[in-house]
């Protein structure tokens, strides 16, 4: 049954920008960098070619100058290149191409493929978070900083400094490629629907960019990268619960500045066929039913965007007003003051859709009858048809989206699945992604600098990761697909916290004085003090 392009449209901005596709968070900050460098708008490329490896390696070879040893070893120039420099689609196929360069520095977004190197949405989600969150603009400024460092205020091209030798030959590429801000493709600012989620989003920026200086800039791009992947992935973990509790209460729904409360039960030791991987992939579980659901609420919320736009047609609603409406406002058409024209409008919208169908000799499918035989109003009736036969179709976008924001399998996941048909799905918590949040954990506010690094009991460690970010390893999280705990699942988080424990220790953060429970503590790293005043680069 084929529905028309009005009835198809699903994205709507005000709930989230993200295009619902698999995306790439190397080109997310690809495009995130240009994003940043012209506040909040997209880049224009003046440059019509098509950028290759050849381009680079040319250059390259074309000035011994700047790359100095290479031109007696073209070979070695290559794949250093195309290993440790570049990022390239279908890599080691025949459709091989260049996507851009890797995210080490700021004006490199000016060096992609942009055909290759779309983020789908992602960069500008990301950014309208930080844009939208209290601090944020601070957040903002202080990546602006560390992304495009020591810029030549006439030239607008980055002078020479001391940084790591991949950022430094990237800086010798030739950058100097104009670009211009696309004001056309920006659009509406909608702040995000869980403002709590981008104020602890910046908030952990900041925190994390506090070790600018004692972490090797690579390895700064490489947390910042995880960092913004776990964030985006927690906000549409949330999202999934929220939207479809928003549209069930008709927006009537109130939690404060906090990010709305989600638990993610993670398998420390990240081992399969255990009672504690079993839990995990029935907390993964939990969350992905919660696709069909968000998919049916985010339908909703589009058609009663449409909806909207009819009543400032017909004078209800002011078009400013609208504009300024928040999800929840938007959740609220379906209220009974609006009755009487929603009704006639979608009684309209439905009439469409059984017309397409019938207009092509076809039956109406059988699940389409049975939604017709419910007795269910117009609008209800309406939207349950469009999940029946867009519904799959989302289902699968949605589910790519999550599982690459969670970088499934990659370096710095939270969520892992065999390479078998149909293996389930488990989070975890990936060794750098647990080094990233443990960076954070030690901080305290307050010193010299702003912040410095303190220990921390286990317990104390244990539950900062619950209160702050809905992780949970030694408690089921009750309100998220669980209930009070039997005895073996006791002794399953038991030994999931002991493996927590020995995470710890094979990453450096463990220090065990005695048998004492109270002296099990994380140790900072980087020991900061309260007094330091000037830091130093590795």
């Amino acid at each position: 049954m084929a529905l028309s392009k009005r009835d198809r449209e699903f994205r709507l901005k005000r709930i989230s920008y993200l295009e619902f596709k698999y995306t790439d968070m190397d080109r997310v900050l690809i495009a995130f960098f240009a994003r940043l460098w012209h506040g909040g708008h997209p880049s224009r490329l003046s440059r019509k070619f098509v950028l290759e490896v050849e381009t680079f390696i040319d250059y390259a070879l074309e000035k011994p100058d700047l790359f100095k040893g290479f031109e007696e070893h073209p070979e070695v120039l290559r794949r250093w290149m195309t290993t440790h420099l570049m990022d390239l689609v279908n890599r080691g196929e025949p459709r091989e191409a260049l996507a851009s360069p890797r995210p080490l520095h700021g004006f490199t977004y000016r060096l992609r493929n942009p055909k290759h190197s779309r983020d789908y949405g992602t960069s500008q989600q990301l950014y309208e978070m930080l844009y939208h969150a209290k601090g944020g603009s601070d957040a903002l400024e202080q990546l602006k900083k560390f992304f495009f460092p020591n810029i030549d205020p006439v030239t607008q091209q980055p002078t020479n400094e001391e940084v790591d030798v991949e950022t430094q030959a990237l800086l010798h590429l030739p950058l100097i490629i104009s670009d211009a801000p696309d004001k056309t493709q920006r659009g509406e600012q909608y702040p995000p629907v869980c403002r709590g989620s981008a104020e602890l989003l910046a908030d952990d920026i900041k925190r994390l960019l506090f070790y600018q200086n004692f972490i090797p800039r690579s390895v700064m791009v490489e947390y910042l990268k995880i960092l913004c992947a776990f964030h985006l992935s927690l906000y549409q973990c949330r999202l999934l619960k929220l939207l479809p509790e928003m549209t069930k209460r008709q927006g009537g729904l109130a939690w404060g500045d906090k990010p709305y409360p989600v638990g993610l039960l993670v398998d420390a030791a990240n081992r399969s066929d255990t009672p504690m991987s079993a839990l995990a992939e029935h907390s993964a579980d939990i969350h992905y039913r919660r696709i069909s659901p968000f998919i049916k609420a985010y339908f909703t919320i589009r058609k009663l965007e449409e909806f909207g736009e009819h009543l400032v047609k017909v004078g209800k609603i002011d078009r400013n007003v609208l504009t300024n409406f928040s999800v929840a406002d938007v959740a609220a058409l379906q209220g009974s003051i609006y009755q009487t024209e929603r009704e006639p409008f979608f009684r309209q919208r439905l009439a469409g859709v059984l017309e397409d169908s019938a207009g092509k000799g076809e039956d109406l499918d059988p699940e389409i009858q049975a939604i017709l035989g419910m007795d269910l109003t117009p609008f209800e009736t309406y939207i349950e048809i469009l999940v029946a036969i867009r519904g799959q179709f989302h289902r699968k976008y949605i589910t790519q989206t999550i599982e690459s924001l969670m970088l499934k399998n990659k370096p710095g996941a939270m969520l892992t699945q065999a390479r078998t048909r149909n293996a389930p799905r488990r989070f975890i918590l990936d060794s750098r992604l647990l080094e990233v949040l443990l960076q954070i954990a030690v901080l305290k506010q307050g010193g010299q600098l702003g912040f410095y690094s303190a220990s921390m009991r286990i317990d104390e460690l244990l539950e900062y990761l619950r209160d702050r970010y809905g992780l949970y390893i030694d408690q089921l999280p009750t309100e998220d697909g669980f209930r009070t705990a039997s005895i073996l699942e006791r002794q399953a988080l038991k030994e999931n916290r002991q493996a927590f424990t020995d995470r710890l220790r094979e990453v450096g953060f463990y220090r065990d004085l005695s048998d004492a429970y109270i002296t099990q503590t994380v140790k900072p790293r980087y020991e900061i003090a309260q007094d330091t005043v000037v830091s130093t680069k590795p």
